[in-house]
């Protein structure tokens, strides 16, 4: 199922209830305003309780429903987070309009000390609900939500994402460990490794002590334990809401199963309207400073996706070396030339953003981008 980003314009003479919701591990704070009251209502349930939050909206729209002589619409929100989208998904099949909102787009006050509570944000996310209804401009961002099966999808970049690092993690603790004893590590990655060890002699002769000797055999357990779980994952097929596009990214030479899957699971699943929109999602859109006679740009926003955004700054550099004589990488040389440094950086993110516009355009209209290799 997915989240429509249309906005409905509130009729004045209508009458809707609005519901806030504040989510943490610890309760839900529920900010409601009906149209029989003329003020907020506030109300703490336990967290993960929908049950009872669905019975507090029955009990709020009955008793609107007895002042107005018919029941009230109702209209619910919650910023995105550590819930993620099933508390949407259970309100949408409840018949309740729910809208998930990017925290990112919410005004705060700009004090230098400034007041955040449960209630103050839940007061200010009803605020702009009801503003971004009356079809204000530039209230708030909405999330789009994506569907269970792409949700799904976006697991298998994750969970590979993290086994890498994990993996980084243990090859890093083995050779800190021995290099305790002035001595290498050799290469971990093999299986017999542990018995290769076992002959090791430091600067004195002397063999590994065995309760180090232990922690690092353990450690290196762990490693061999990730290093599986990577071969599976990377062996176990493609999920079949991303299958399509990341095979079809996966023809352009520089872009591997893993780059293929991580863009099309995190990034173009989504249907972007234009170019701006693929830029801002990756949080690689430029983010100016103009007040008075100052003016100056700030860099990238850094909002949207991360996971994506990385996954971009990190293919831009694999673009590159195997696509030299795209109209991408002659550009990034006709601009920096040798430049290194701080230079060679910034135009690593410009073209970063580039990049993931031409895949975009590559993977919707098929256009190929200007020079590029596809593989055999």
């Amino acid at each position: 199922m997915q989240a429509s980003n249309a906005r409905t314009p509130i009729d004045s003479h209508s009458a809707t209830i609005h519901v806030a919701i504040e989510l943490s591990m610890k309760s839900w704070i529920i900010v409601i305003h009906s149209p029989d009251q003329d003020r907020l209502s506030r109300h703490r349930l336990e967290p993960g309780d929908s049950e009872g939050l669905l019975a507090l909206i029955a009990k709020v729209r009955a008793r609107a429903a007895r002042v107005l002589g018919r029941a009230p619409a109702v209209v619910s929100c919650y910023e995105a987070g550590y819930d993620g989208f099933w508390l949407h998904r259970r309100l949408v099949a409840a018949g309740i309009e729910n809208v998930v909102i990017d925290p990112a787009s919410l005004t705060v006050d700009r004090r230098a000390r400034r007041a955040k509570t449960d209630r103050i944000d839940g007061e200010k996310m009803i605020r702009s609900l009801m503003a971004y209804r009356r079809d204000e401009p530039r209230v708030m961002s909405v999330v789009r939500v994506p569907s269970p099966e792409q949700e799904d999808a976006r697991r298998r970049s994750r969970e590979r994402a993290r086994l890498i690092q994990e993996q980084t993690g243990h090859l890093n603790r083995i050779k800190a460990l021995l290099r305790t004893l002035g001595l290498a590590a050799g290469e971990p990655g093999r299986r017999n490794w542990a018995a290769w060890l076992a002959h090791q002699r430091d600067w004195q002769g002397q063999s590994v002590p065995p309760q180090l000797r232990a922690e690092i055999v353990r450690e290196h357990a762990r490693l061999m334990l990730v290093r599986d779980q990577i071969k599976a994952l990377a062996a176990a097929p493609a999920p079949v809401a991303t299958a399509a596009a990341s095979a079809h990214l996966a023809r352009l030479k520089s872009l591997g199963p893993a780059f293929s899957d991580t863009l099309a699971s995190e990034l173009l699943w989504k249907d972007f309207r234009n170019r701006r929109q693929v830029g801002a999602y990756c949080g690689l859109a430029p983010s100016p400073w103009q007040s008075g006679g100052v003016e100056h740009d700030q860099g990238i926003d850094k909002a949207g996706n991360r996971r994506a955004r990385h996954a971009a700054i990190e293919l831009a550099w694999l673009w590159l070396q195997h696509q030299p004589q795209s109209a991408l990488s002659r550009w990034f040389h006709d601009r920096v030339g040798e430049q290194r440094g701080r230079v060679r950086r910034i135009a690593i993110v410009a073209l970063a953003r580039k990049l993931v516009i031409a895949l975009w355009r590559f993977l919707t209209t098929g256009l190929v981008p200007t020079g590029a290799v596809l593989k055999a």
